[in-house]
């Protein structure tokens, strides 16, 4: 094709967006998760609690997780959102993957560690890879959201411009957690808010007390605190009401109206 100044159009994508929804134990993850229009959960770890939702059970290896894909691709059916709960759990399993294919020769390696010098986690990425080209199969061709669910951890992070301090990350390897925040359109942080209380112990001395807040809120862009961001211009953070969540972000996404969001949200 001859390319020409002629050829320039303006564009906007109206594709589904890739979400990855991270957070602490028992934030409401998966409760979020479950009011994305029509969600089929593709589990690697189960603890839904009261929620009922559609799944193939707890999958059990890679292949399953393939397979439960693939099914989603070539069958018909009216599922909207594709919900991947949770990685953190499917990373192990995309490890046992990479040692059974192995490395560049073909040696099978029963740790990740075996491969030596860190190379396993190097080989993983192909994997990873495979698993999120099936996701956006189901996005690209059957219109589907994507969401990925992913615990949290706090690690050190060392700032270039400041001191090193404390912040919430996806509990992944690094490689795979960079591969999976530049495949996200959405990277949610879902955490209850912390009070901070001084108690006085005598002798002068004082010790912080931190208490759980009432407020579950959607951190949408990064804060040295935390890791967040997106392409769809969201607030820096969102108050998470059970029920609510998605019809104040459904705006925000391509093709979706405040009203049909409201409407999905109430159905």
């Amino acid at each position: 094709m001859a390319i020409s100044i002629a050829s320039l159009r303006r564009q906007k994508s109206a594709d589904p967006p890739r979400i990855l929804l991270y957070g602490p134990e028992k934030a409401g993850k998966t409760t979020l998760a479950a009011e994305f229009p029509n969600p089929v959960f593709l589990q690697t770890e189960v603890g839904t609690g009261t929620l009922e939702l559609d799944t193939f059970g707890k999958l059990e290896t890679y292949g399953d997780v393939l397979d439960a894909i693939g099914a989603l691709y070539e069958n018909d059916h009216g599922y909207q959102t594709v919900v991947m709960d949770n990685v953190s759990a499917l990373q192990p399993l995309i490890w046992a993957e990479t040692g059974d294919r192995g490395d560049d020769k073909g040696n099978k390696k029963k740790r990740i560690e075996d491969f030596g010098y860190g190379k396993g986690y190097v080989y993983a990425l192909a994997v990873w890879q495979e698993m999120l080209d099936g996701l956006n199969a189901l996005r690209l061709e059957r219109g589907m959201t994507v969401v990925m669910i992913a615990h949290a951890k706090t690690e050190r992070f060392d700032d270039p411009e400041t001191v090193s301090y404390s912040r919430y990350d996806i509990d992944l390897h690094e490689k795979a957690r960079d591969l999976l925040k530049r495949d996200s359109d959405v990277i949610l942080l879902l955490k209850p808010d912390v009070s901070i209380k001084t108690e006085d112990t005598g002798f002068n001395k004082t010790r912080a007390i931190a208490a759980g807040g009432r407020n579950v809120w959607m951190h949408c862009d990064s804060r040295p605190a935390y890791v967040a961001g997106n392409r769809y211009d969201l607030p820096e953070k969102i108050l998470y009401e059970r029920g609510k969540g998605y019809a104040v972000l459904a705006p925000h996404f391509p093709n979706t109206t405040p009203a049909a969001a409201a409407a999905e949200a109430a159905e």
